[in-house]
């Protein structure tokens, strides 16, 4: 089961310290995930990081950074947003409809299937499905190693997808949490967690 990371939606002083220290804990996908925001913000980042991390990194809008710095490959958030004309390279996607899975899964090296649980970062995403949907899908191989849970996941439902039998899951705010970046300089308490999570993921 893969563990994957999504950023913070909003840029932070301490945040090229903390994704260092992830990566330098294992952290083996990162996706970068700042809506909105400007691609200054997201090339400052990405300078501030060691370029032997650049290829577990996975971008979600100013695909052109993809090339720039040789990036792990390109997310599309949702319908509006288009593959760019002649990519090459690998590419992922979010489904919010179960349905819709087995036709993303044709064109994409992994998709995410969005609000599993209520999210812990965005209050107005809610859990999409019940508990016997998700068994259906599984049972259907919609549910499969080449998707990955996102939404409210966190280190007490991770054996739930595990179970159902996704591909992986994807960390947001059950991380990002134990962190306040208004307030706090000492990340200690993220990376620890970050720990369990990957000794869980196994």
């Amino acid at each position: 089961m893969k563990l994957i990371v999504m950023t913070q939606p909003t840029f932070f002083v301490e945040e090229d310290k903390i994704l260092t220290s992830l990566f330098e804990e294992g952290l083996d996908c990162l996706h970068l995930y700042k809506p909105g925001s400007s691609p200054m913000y997201a090339e400052r980042l990405l300078t501030l990081l060691s370029d032997e991390y650049y290829s577990k990194i996975v971008v979600h809008d100013h695909f052109y950074l993809k090339e720039e710095y040789k990036l792990r490959g390109i997310h599309i958030d949702n319908d509006s947003v288009s593959i760019p004309n002649g990519y090459k390279g690998k590419i992922s996607c979010t489904c919010r409809k179960i349905e819709d899975l087995k036709e993303a899964k044709r064109h994409m090296d992994y998709v995410f299937l969005k609000n599993i649980f209520d999210s812990q970062t965005f209050a107005e995403n809610k859990s999409s499905f019940t508990a016997n949907e998700l068994e259906e899908a599984a049972r259907r191989g919609l549910i499969d190693r080449h998707v990955y849970a996102l939404g409210g996941m966190n280190i007490d439902n991770i054996r739930v997808a595990k179970d159902l039998g996704f591909g992986g899951v994807v960390i947001c705010g059950d991380l990002w949490n134990r962190f306040n970046i208004h307030q706090e300089l000492d990340y200690k308490a993220l990376i620890t967690h970050f720990e369990k999570l990957r000794k869980i993921i196994g």
